[in-house]
């Protein structure tokens, strides 16, 4: 029996590692009263009770509240979201009694696959106060487990010690590698990628029927690419376009986008592909992004996967795709200067 699919929260066979978010609906704080801080926290750490349930991490924020978890076999993130975010709804609107939702919409839910992951998550946490304004350093945020953790803070019945034996095996040692772990703050893009994996943010671009275009981009592969792109989705088109280029020996982005012989209609086929294996946007966003007929990309797409040499492109994963792509910006070719100019 397989893992469910990490986005819609059904329960494993096995433990499973999860990243949980609550935002706040537009003009919305969940913490209009301090003392709802506690309270809320008080609500994370009895929600984590049940045996089986581990509360590795948390972070409360005034428009945001973070949960990292371990979860038993059977269950799922809805099983633990249930018992979180209807109770703060129901605080936060005695607490602020306007008629409008307290929540965005439902939690967001990121299934975490490995431990390395699991601490990346860590640091993002840490750095999420700074990141959005309200501290100048992970551990002046008084609303999170970081300085539980580190010993900065009162122990307030949270549980540090799954925390800190991500990094150690005794308490001292575990502070001293956690400290150094988290001191290293993340890149913009670095943020950018994590923010669309994880839900938090949208990708815009101007390939839909819209001028302007908004839409989730989870596929962790879609968010390297836009985050990497650094113009939305456009930028990652234009990407995929100079590696796409450069795996074929054409002489330049333009041919690829402009060119009538085969090799760039078939250059155009697999920028489309890449975009939909990634989860970018669909085939008719890049048929618009190109200013070809949908029905002809889409025929040039299916001899693409049927032909044995594409076969090789296609599988390569994104993150190579954008090294590669950024070391051919750095190498000043012909591709990747087209493709400044056009950005």
């Amino acid at each position: 029996m397989q893992d469910a699919d990490p986005l819609d929260g059904r329960a494993s066979v096995a433990p499973t590692l999860w990243h949980l978010c609550w935002q706040a609906a537009v003009g919305r704080e969940f913490f209009a009263h301090t003392s709802l801080y506690a309270r809320v926290r008080e609500r994370l750490i009895q929600a984590h009770s049940c045996r089986g349930r581990v509360l590795v991490d948390y972070l409360l924020l005034p428009t945001e509240i973070h949960v990292l978890a371990q979860l038993p076999p059977g269950q799922g993130s809805s099983d633990v979201a249930r018992a979180i975010g209807n109770v703060v709804s129901r605080w936060v609107r005695q607490a602020q009694p306007v008629r409008s939702p307290v929540l965005a919409g439902p939690h967001l839910a990121h299934r975490i696959t490995s431990m390395a992951e699991l601490r990346s998550d860590v640091r993002m946490l840490a750095w999420r106060p700074v990141h959005l304004g309200l501290c100048n350093t992970p551990s002046h945020h008084p609303h999170g487990a970081l300085r539980i953790a580190l010993g900065l803070t009162p122990v307030q019945g949270f549980d540090s010690r799954w925390l800190l034996q991500l990094f150690g095996d005794t308490v001292p040692l575990a502070r001293k590698a956690m400290r150094g772990w988290v001191s290293r703050r993340p890149t913009e893009r670095v943020w950018r990628e994590w923010e669309l994996t994880r839900g938090l943010g949208l990708a815009m671009g101007s390939v839909g029927p819209q001028p302007h275009m908004a839409r989730e981009v989870r596929c962790a592969g879609g968010a390297a690419l836009v985050a990497a792109g650094g113009d939305g989705i456009d930028g990652a088109l234009g990407l995929l376009e100079v590696w796409v280029a450069l795996k074929l020996g054409l002489r330049g982005v333009a041919e690829l986008r402009e060119g009538a012989g085969s090799t760039s209609a078939r250059g155009r086929a697999l920028v489309a592909c890449l975009a939909v294996r990634h989860q970018l946007c669909s085939a008719a966003s890049v048929a618009r992004h190109f200013g070809r007929a949908k029905a002809t990309l889409s025929e040039q797409m299916t001899a693409c996967k049927a032909r044995h040499g594409d076969g090789p492109i296609l599988a390569t994963p994104a993150r190579r795709i954008v090294d590669e792509a950024h070391a051919l910006a750095s190498s000043g070719s012909v591709a990747c200067q087209e493709h400044h100019c056009r950005a």
